[in-house]
C-alpha cells in the first residue's frame, strides 16, 4: 500500500467524487422531503437499518474472511448512487423522489458510514490482531466525505452556471478516477483477486438481489405507490460502490475490504437493469388486467 497512486491519488480521487455530488444537490432536493415524508422515511430506515443487517447474515452464512466481511458492511453502508436516478426515469419510478433519497442518504452516510464501519472493524478483529478504527481515521471519514460535499453545494448555490458547466467534466473525472481506484486495489490484490472473485460472487449477487427486491417489496406493503416503490428499489439497491472502494482503499487501506464494493459495483447494473425489466412486465401485466376487468 505504498504506491504513491494508493496514498496520495486516491484520497484525492475521493475528494473530487464527493465535490461532484455536492454540485448535483441543491437545498430544493432536501425540501421535497416534505412532499412524500412516509416513502423518504420507508426507504432510509431499510436503506440505513434493514440492509446492514441482511449484509451481516449474508456475511455470517458465506463464513467470509474478516477483510471482506467488512468490506462487504462497508458497501451495505453506503448511499445509493447517483445511477438509481438514471434507472428510476428509464423504469417509471418517482425520480423526484429518488433525488431527495440520494441527497439525504448522502448526508445520513457521513455519520451512518463510520459508525456501521467501526463496529464491523471491532467484531470481526481478532483482539489487539484485529483492524481497528482510531478516532483520527474517523474524523478522516467525516473530513474526506463532508468537506467535498459541502464545497461542491457552496458552488452550485453561488455559481449555478459555473456547476451546471462543470457537472459533465467533473462526472468524467469521477469515472476516471474510480477506474484508477479499481485498478490499484486490483494490482495490490492481483494474486488473490481471483480467489476473491469466487468467495464474493455469489453473496454480493445474492445481496444485489435482496436490496433491490426488499427495496421494492417494503414500500408497497406499506402502502407506497408502485412508482415511490420503484425509486426505492433502485435508490436501495444501487449503490455507491464508489464511495464504498475509495473509503477501504484510502482510509482503511485495505485493498481486501474494497473487493466486495468493486465487483458489486459491476454486476449491479446488470441485475438492477434485470429488475427494471420485470417492473414494466408487471406493470403491463396489471394494465391489461385492468382493462380486461372493465371491459367485462
Amino acid at each position: 500500500m505504498d504506491s504513491a497512486l494508493l496514498t496520495v491519488g486516491l484520497p484525492i480521487a475521493l475528494a473530487v467524487i464527493m465535490f461532484g455530488l455536492g454540485l448535483s444537490l441543491t437545498l430544493a432536493d432536501f425540501r421535497r422531503v416534505a412532499q412524500h415524508p412516509k416513502a423518504v422515511a420507508v426507504a432510509l430506515v431499510v436503506q440505513v437499518v434493514l440492509l446492514p443487517i441482511v449484509a451481516f447474515f449474508l456475511i455470517k452464512l458465506f463464513g467470509l474472511t474478516a477483510g471482506l466481511a467488512v468490506g462487504m458492511m462497508i458497501l451495505a453502508a453506503s448511499p445509493g448512487g447517483t445511477t438509481a436516478n438514471l434507472y428510476s426515469h428509464l423504469f417509471h419510478g418517482d425520480v423526484a423522489l429518488n433525488i431527495s433519497l440520494t441527497a439525504i442518504n448522502s448526508l445520513l452516510a457521513i455519520v451512518t458510514l463510520p459508525i456501521i464501519t467501526n463496529l464491523a472493524l471491532g467484531y470481526f478483529g481478532t483482539g489487539e490482531d484485529g483492524i481497528g478504527m482510531q478516532v483520527d481515521k474517523l474524523v478522516q471519514v467525516f473530513a474526506i466525505v463532508l468537506i467535498p460535499v459541502a464545497i461542491g453545494m457552496f458552488v452550485r448555490s453561488r455559481w449555478p452556471q459555473f456547476a451546471a458547466r462543470m457537472d459533465k467534466p467533473v462526472r468524467i473525472a469521477s469515472a476516471v478516477l474510480l477506474a484508477l481506484v479499481v485498478i490499484g486495489a486490483i494490482l495490490g490484490e492481483r494474486e488473490n483477486i481471483l480467489d476473491y472473485i469466487v468467495q464474493v460472487g455469489a453473496i454480493t449477487s445474492l445481496f444485489c438481489i435482496l436490496s433491490l427486491g426488499i427495496g421494492y417489496a417494503v414500500p408497497r406493503l406499506l402502502g407506497l405507490s408502485e412508482p415511490q416503490a420503484i425509486a426505492s428499489s433502485f435508490e436501495i439497491g444501487i449503490h455507491n460502490s464508489t464511495l464504498a472502494i475509495a473509503m477501504a482503499v484510502t482510509v482503511l487501506q485495505s485493498t481486501e475490504m474494497a473487493v466486495p464494493g468493486a465487483l458489486y459495483g459491476v454486476i449491479m447494473f446488470f441485475i438492477a437493469a434485470a429488475f427494471g425489466f420485470l417492473f414494466i412486465r408487471g406493470r403491463g401485466t396489471r394494465d391489461a388486467e385492468g382493462l380486461s376487468e372493465a371491459v367485462h
